[in-house]
This record gives C-alpha cells, sequence and structure tokens, in this order.
C-alpha cells in the first residue's frame, strides 16, 4: 500500500477516476453511487490513506465551509458575548465564520451581497441590512437567519423575548410611585422597538404617557451624553424625569454617570434600568436593574438554526423566540410592597441587594 502524505480528495477522485463530486456522495453517503464506484473509491482512500476534511468535502460539493455574519458593530459586551456563542459552535460543526462589521462602512449593501458569494449562508444582525437586500440574498437560495429582528419571509428567526418583559419593567416602575418616565436609546427597529412598544403599552394603561426615546448610541459615552440631555434642569421637559428606562445596559451605566455629574443620587433623586445583564451592570453601583437575555444562547441558536438549513437538515424557516428575565436591583429604589399589577413570571426578584 502506497502512502501519500499530500492525498487530497481531488488525488482520490484520480485514482479512482471519478469527479471529485462523485467522492464526496460516496464518502457521505449521499447522491446516487453505484456500488462498483463506490467501491473505487474506497480502494482509492485506502491506498492514499485520505482523511477527507470537512473543508474539502464542501469544496467538492460546490461550498465554501463558511458562514457570513453581518453585524452592526463588534465592540461591547453584547456583541462579544453573541459572537462567541456563534463561533464555539460553528468551530464544532466544522464551519468557519467570516465577520463583516458595518460601522463606519460605506456601500454596505455591496459588502454584503459580496459576502454572499463567500459563504455558505448567512446570519444579519437586526435591522444592519436594508429589508430588500436581505430579500435579494434570500431569493438566490441562500440560507438566512435574521438574528435580534423582526421576522422576514423565507428567513429563519433567532430573537429574544422583547414586549413582555418591557412591560414588566414598566410596570416595576409604576410600583414605585413613577409618574415622569424617559427613554434612552435610538429606535433601530427590531428588538429596540419591541422593548418600546412593551414600556409605553404598559405606561398607557396607567395613564402615563413617556416621551420619545432620546437617539444616542449604544455606548456607556452615548448614555452619558443622553443623561446629560434628559436631566440637566429645564432640558426636555418642564419636570424632570424620575425614571430613565434605557434600552441597553451600556447607556445606562452612562445615565448613571451624568446624574452623579449633576449631583443627582440614584436611585434617590432618578431611577435607571437598563437591558441584557452584562457584568458590569451586576457590578454597577448601584446595581443596575435590567432585563437579563441569554445573549450567547442567541449566537450559538444562530448558528445550529443556519447549519440546519445549509446541510437541507430543514427546509421550511422557523422562528426561535428565547426567554427573557426581569432582574430588580438596587438603581430603582427598594422593592415596592404593592406594585400596581401582579409581577410578570418572568421576573426575578433580586430585592435590591447588590450580587455576592
Amino acid at each position: 500500500m502506497v502512502k501519500d502524505d499530500g492525498a487530497t480528495i481531488y488525488a482520490v477522485a484520480q485514482r479512482a477516476g471519478v469527479s471529485i463530486a462523485t467522492v464526496s456522495r460516496a464518502l457521505r453517503g449521499t447522491g446516487p453511487v453505484s456500488a462498483t464506484t463506490r467501491e473505487k473509491v474506497l480502494k482509492a482512500v485506502a491506498e492514499l490513506r485520505f482523511t477527507p476534511s470537512r473543508l474539502g468535502v464542501s469544496l467538492a460539493e460546490g461550498r465554501h465551509a463558511a458562514n457570513g455574519m453581518v453585524l452592526p458593530d463588534l465592540s461591547g459586551p453584547y456583541f462579544a458575548e453573541v459572537l462567541l456563542g456563534y463561533e464555539e459552535v460553528a468551530s464544532e460543526l466544522g464551519r468557519s465564520v467570516i465577520v463583516l462589521s458595518t460601522r463606519g462602512r460605506e456601500m454596505v449593501n455591496d459588502l454584503v451581497r459580496d459576502l454572499a458569494g463567500r459563504v455558505d449562508g448567512m446570519v444579519v444582525f437586526g435591522r444592519t441590512v436594508e429589508d430588500a437586500v436581505v430579500r435579494e440574498i434570500i431569493g438566490t437560495g441562500m440560507p438566512v437567519v435574521v438574528l435580534a429582528s423582526d421576522a422576514i419571509d423565507g428567513a429563519d428567526l433567532v430573537a429574544s423575548e422583547n414586549v413582555e418583559s418591557a412591560r414588566a419593567l414598566a410596570v416595576h416602575l409604576l410600583g414605585h410611585g413613577h409618574t415622569r418616565f424617559a427613554l434612552a436609546g435610538r429606535d433601530d427597529g427590531g428588538d429596540v422597538s419591541q422593548r418600546w412598544q412593551g414600556v409605553r403599552q404598559a405606561l398607557a394603561a396607567h395613564g402615563v404617557e413617556a416621551a420619545e426615546p432620546y437617539p444616542c448610541e449604544y455606548t456607556v459615552e452615548g448614555g452619558q451624553e443622553a443623561g446629560h440631555a434628559i436631566l440637566r434642569p429645564g432640558s426636555r421637559s418642564a419636570a424632570r424625569p424620575q425614571a430613565v428606562i434605557c434600552a441597553d445596559d451600556q447607556i445606562a451605566l452612562g445615565v448613571i454617570l451624568a446624574a452623579e455629574d449633576l449631583g443627582l443620587a440614584v436611585p434617590h433623586d432618578v431611577a435607571v434600568t437598563g437591558w441584557d445583564d452584562i457584568m458590569a451592570a451586576r457590578h454597577a453601583r448601584p446595581a443596575l436593574t435590567t432585563v437579563r437575555q441569554p445573549m450567547r444562547a442567541l449566537g450559538a441558536r444562530a448558528a445550529r438554526a443556519l447549519d440546519e438549513l445549509i446541510t437541507g437538515t430543514r427546509t421550511t424557516p422557523a422562528a426561535q423566540v428565547l426567554p427573557t428575565t426581569l432582574v430588580v436591583r438596587a438603581s430603582c429604589g427598594p422593592h415596592p410592597q404593592t406594585p400596581p399589577t401582579a409581577p410578570s413570571s418572568q421576573e426575578e426578584m433580586c430585592r435590591d441587594t447588590p450580587p455576592a
């Protein structure tokens, strides 16, 4: 038996006198391959001591063994957790990941189209790409998963629950007796719109209105700038809000810094809440009331969903909505004794004490 340390799927095909696609089908047990042809392929594999790699088989099938992931940004703990969860599963499945961050990029639609030509499937986060472009890519037959977004026909959806947890958060703040609310975080659609929808529904049910969200960046610096705009005397309303509901934890941490800049105490002078439950939220002073969402699980679920579509394990698009949990900590004040409605089953009562 001759050993060829440089054996490839191409060498096996040449030795067996068949195409590389036939070698792939014979080794994977997929597609029509006669017993005689399979015997030739297996004999060539044994003679060359060939070990098929996922990449080689993917190339033989006209695939790339790579997934594309389009994100609006790569900075911050939220995207880091989502990407980590995605890459862990993609690696387990033998796929590499090509990540496109659109922050500060021009001609994003063209970049996304170019990426689609280099991968087997694509995950698109939120409203990072115009829906028309996503539909165009779906129309080519490429498997697509939209993440933390509204559903798009023909694509899988992986998202966290937003509306009910947002209602629970607003009801909790109403239970403190707050009637003046401000919202912080640019409404880019998708999951953030769902959060503001839930908040407004809960407030309206109790005759309370909130101003339009202050359109800040999703960073601590963006939150600090929003906090100054919202909390500075006479800045946006005749009376300072009693509670600021933020679209994510980084914004909330920035609002807390702004309150300190202005000589205000949280939660005595103003309550502040966030969303995500990043590590900094748990160790902030005061510890941040927030909504915990399974960030790493979002990425992991998206990777598995895309793999199912690529391999044909599943051909019908599906939606997965992961549960979220209201986590009550010190940034909204002592826990009210009689909230206006019963706490949501999603609510985790932390009794406003910092984590150990």
